[in-house]
């Protein structure tokens, strides 16, 4: 293997804003989830109503995902990446003016439109600082940033709220500085590799040295929804995201209903979950990219990610007939490996198939339809458990257990090869 001396590493600083902003997203985002079992008596909310909140923010997530790849395709990575963290940290604030769960539902709606603008920026960032030798384990870690911040959650967010008075809003205003330090700091350095003045010439060979696509320019939608390989993009989201949406939203009520955890206690299998689920994705990216260096096609090297994740999740559908805790924690947190290995083998497959110019955009579309899949789960959860109380889980634990491999079988119906595609 030839080695390249690289007198400058400025893509994995690059790397750590990404990380940093996802965890920063998944900090706000999961705050509700932590709290949703405690609000739910103190503001009054149903399952039913609950649901609603959910599906709220994923509508607007949805819709704002579209806008925000072709946004981000049209003014560039450096201010539409911090405007997107300006506009969700100012919602994830307003939400101490909730009284009820409308107000919650326009507070998340508002938390949607900011975060929708993170992957699609995150992703167009990868496809112009990292070759793609590297990219699947770049999207591994920065994604990981999404465990950090889940993770992180219960253990910091009881602490606030008990430092607070036991005050709930403190749970949703308590990152706000920290946001504006992370934005302040990405617009001063973040430029393009070929603009950026600490960038040597072995790094920047390096960075395109196995890319021969455009960075700049747009495609239109319509260009994309005609290629079947976005549709396969779209069938990966639809089914996987979902998943993570469930685990995120009600894996504090499961293991506050099926176990009866409270607030404290919620801190340590949380945190087992999301830290076994990053390290999963890690691996799995790792494993993917490893695939890529020795040798293997790119079709075959990917396909196999997808399998070992999709095999990853198969054991969580027996976790709503468990009794020990534990071993529930154990399978939610393997399966929540393979999700996270599959999201960076998913954002890899757009910028190994398509070019820099349309990354933000398809990745936009592919979250839409994510999205779209995450305000449907919303509702059918909340609907089994208004209507079947615990036993309303069984469903969305045997579709977080198959919805991998199903979703495997389609993408390679509708993408036999994976290689790279010219949309001019």
């Amino acid at each position: 293997m030839q080695k390249i001396a690289l007198h400058s590493n400025i893509r994995w600083i690059v790397l750590a804003f990404l990380f940093f902003a996802t965890v920063l997203l998944y900090l706000d985002r999961s705050a509700l989830g932590i709290m949703a079992p405690f609000l739910q008596k103190e503001i009054g909310w149903n399952e039913q109503q609950y649901g609603n909140i959910n599906t709220a923010f994923m509508v607007g997530y949805a819709i704002c995902f579209l806008i925000m790849g072709s946004f981000i395709d049209r003014i560039g990575t450096r201010a539409g990446y911090a405007l997107s963290v300006t506009l969700w940290a100012v919602a994830q604030a307003s939400t101490v003016f909730a009284r009820t769960w409308v107000g919650f539902a326009a507070s998340r709606t508002g938390l949607s439109i900011g975060q929708s603008g993170n992957f699609p920026a995150a992703n167009k960032v990868l496809a112009e600082w990292f070759p793609k030798k590297e990219r699947a384990l770049a999207v591994s870690l920065f994604n990981g940033g999404s465990n950090v911040g889940t993770l992180t959650s219960p253990l910091v967010i009881p602490v606030v709220v008990s430092a607070f008075g036991n005050d709930w809003r403190a749970a949703f205003v308590w990152t706000l500085p920290i946001s504006f330090i992370w934005i302040i700091s990405w617009f001063f350095f973040y430029r393009k590799p070929e603009d950026h003045k600490l960038v040597s010439k072995d790094e920047l060979n390096y960075i395109n040295s196995d890319s021969h696509d455009q960075t700049t320019g747009r495609v239109s939608w319509s260009v994309l929804l005609r290629k079947r390989e976005v549709w396969g993009i779209c069938v990966g989201k639809f089914i996987a995201d979902p998943i993570w949406w469930f685990y995120l939203f009600w894996g504090a009520k499961f293991l506050n209903s099926r176990f009866g955890l409270n607030l404290q206690e919620i801190g340590l299998p949380f945190f087992s979950i999301y830290l076994f689920s990053w390290i999963g994705g890690i691996f799995i990216g790792w494993l993917s990219s490893a695939f890529l260096k020795n040798g293997w096609s790119l079709n075959r090297g990917r396909k196999t990610g997808f399998l070992v994740c999709a095999v990853f999740a198969l054991p969580v559908m027996l976790v709503p007939h468990l009794e020990n805790m534990w071993i529930a924690v154990a399978l939610i947190a393997v399966a929540a490996g393979g999700h996270c290995g599959w999201s960076a083998n998913i954002f890899s497959l757009v910028s190994d198939i398509f070019p820099g110019k349309a990354t933000a955009s398809v990745t936009g579309i592919g979250g839409f339809a994510g999205a779209v899949g995450g305000a449907l789960i919303a509702q059918l959860v909340g609907r089994s458990l208004q209507h079947m109380g615990t036993e309303g889980y069984y469903l969305p634990f045997l579709i977080a257990s198959m919805g991998y491999l199903i979703a495997l079988a389609i993408i390679h119906l509708l993408i036999p090869k994976i290689e790279p595609i010219s949309l001019d």
